[in-house]
């Protein structure tokens, strides 16, 4: 390391907290699950919109990547994405792995030291980044399949719930 970068990273202050980290993802996460309850049942699985996948198989792609995502950042080990979770078209299945998820990443988070965020990790076998870019990434995915909910929610007729109440 050279001086000027020895000094830059002297002077980094932290913005965020793990903790505050953790609480701002399961804030969303909670929203996203509010958007999934919105969905009537069988829409969940069917209506789509110009091609896009339907908000059940947008859902398996979440489930595919945070709790596997995490698992991978805290064992060092990674996995093959798997974005087909079996379900039985029931939506309360979903939204039963959807809170067994939360509570593995409640139970995974604490194992993350705040020293390895900035650590360089692979996830699914070929996404390199930061703990930190992975775990941001997660959330940023996460958001944009949910304004995806919220566009066929609407096209629905029903009323999303208000995106800031996280």
């Amino acid at each position: 390391m050279n001086t000027q970068t020895a000094q830059r990273t002297t002077e980094i202050s932290q913005v965020i907290t793990p903790e505050e980290l953790l609480a701002h993802w399961q804030g969303h996460r909670g929203l996203t699950r509010r958007v999934i309850e919105a969905f009537p049942e069988e829409q969940f699985f069917k209506f789509s919109i110009g091609g896009m996948r339907t908000f059940a198989e947008m859902t398996m792609e979440l489930l595919a990547i945070a709790g596997p995502g995490l698992r991978e950042i805290v064992s060092g080990k990674t996995s093959e994405l798997k974005e087909h979770i079996e379900h039985g078209n029931k939506k309360a299945k979903l939204l039963e792995l959807w809170d067994a998820t939360t509570e593995e990443i409640n139970r995974l988070w604490p194992q993350i030291k705040p020293k390895d965020f900035h650590k360089t990790i692979k996830t699914f076998g070929e996404y390199e980044g930061t703990v930190q870019s992975s775990i941001l990434y997660f959330i940023d995915n996460e958001i944009h399949h949910r304004g995806q909910g919220y566009v066929y929610l609407r096209a629905l007729g029903v009323e999303p719930p208000a995106f800031w109440e996280r």
